[in-house]
């Protein structure tokens, strides 16, 4: 593991936590966390080992929501394994396509990410609030499995901030599913992309383990603790928190990418 400062560790860890608590409400932890990785690695550190280090981190806090989420909501799991596998298929093909990616590029990919879900957040305040009732047809089916499998985990192994996000809205407007069930469907999914896409990192060795199992602890925690909130509160709150998260992580990554 790299030299960090004490400090620095404390930071990651505490953003773990909320990236958890975020990513299992409304999906896009990785929003928060990938780019305070990216800004807490040591300088040089190639832009692989903190999407690496971030997937080892958020399939252990996707997990631990995706067993709360299925205890208490009407998920259809034999279709978010199905999504979920072909996403697993995506997420290693993405993965594998950014070994080569440098940090110079990554943070203007993820402030184009980061507006393009505040703006559909802003936009679209009503998405979601109420299912639409009957099962899903096979076209929406074979819809979701193009998409939020193989489109979104392409997207996640190759760049990853933003994924659950995704893999909400897109299961929200092609299943017609309300927020939460939409939301408690994607962390099956997401646990999918991530192993892909961990695998491929892990294989390629640009995963920080001691620092990732350190992070995990606290991801674990708040995916959990997130996982509760959405069941019993929504999803309302937790828009404006993500959209502040946003902005403030744009004009963070924007700085450091043009002013610093």
């Amino acid at each position: 593991m790299p030299d960090i400062p004490l400090t620095m560790v404390a930071v990651l860890c505490l953003t773990a936590f909320a990236a958890g608590w975020i990513d299992a409400v409304v999906g896009g932890g990785g929003l928060l966390l990938l780019p305070v990785l990216l800004l807490g690695l040591p300088a040089g550190t190639p832009a692989a080992t903190a999407l690496g280090t971030n997937k080892a981190v958020a399939i252990v806090g996707t997990s631990g929501a995706a067993v709360t989420y299925a205890r208490k909501a009407p998920v259809n799991v034999g279709l978010a394994v199905r999504i979920g596998l072909a996403a697993l298929a995506g997420s290693s093909a993405g993965a594998f396509f950014a070994a080569g990616m440098s940090t110079d590029v990554l943070k203007p990919v993820i402030m184009v990410v980061l507006l393009a879900v505040a703006t559909f957040v802003i936009l679209r305040p009503a998405f979601g609030t109420a299912p639409t009732p009957g099962p899903a047809t096979r076209r929406q089916i074979l819809a979701a499995i193009g998409l939020a499998g193989l489109g979104i985990g392409f997207y996640d192994g190759l760049v990853g901030p933003g994924t659950g996000t995704f893999l909400v809205l897109a299961l929200t407007a092609v299943l017609h599913l309300d927020l939460v069930t939409a939301s408690a469907t994607a962390k099956i999914v997401n646990c999918c992309t991530n192993a892909g896409a961990l695998a491929m990192f892990a294989w390629q060795g640009t995963v920080l383990w001691q620092l990732a199992a350190l992070m995990a602890v606290f991801n674990l925690a708040g995916g959990m603790l997130g996982a509760h909130t959405a069941l019993k509160q929504g999803s309302g709150f937790v828009r404006v928190v993500l959209l502040t998260v946003v902005f403030a992580l744009v004009a963070n990554l924007a700085y450091q990418q043009w002013l610093a």
